[in-house]
């Protein structure tokens, strides 16, 4: 755990910066509680680790040759 106390911390405007997106995207992640943040204060941060997880969370892998000729045949 100690790891992470020393981890470091973004602002929303950098977490929107890293996501290459607006900082209301980011706030309204925090508001449907869809990603994991710290409040410090009255502030509110996003720990590097924590953008990460959302970011693997949203990975897509890509589709074999097999996966697309099987979806061609479903929807003839």
């Amino acid at each position: 755990m100690t790891s992470r106390v020393c981890e470091q911390l973004l602002t929303i405007d950098a977490a929107a910066e890293r996501l290459s997106t607006s900082p209301r995207f980011i706030r309204r992640l925090i508001a449907e509680r869809r990603i994991e943040f710290v409040k410090v204060g009255r502030h509110v941060r996003i720990s590097e680790s924590a953008l990460a997880v959302f970011i693997e969370a949203g990975r897509v892998g890509p589709l074999s040759a097999a996966d697309v000729w099987q979806g061609h045949r479903r929807s003839a």
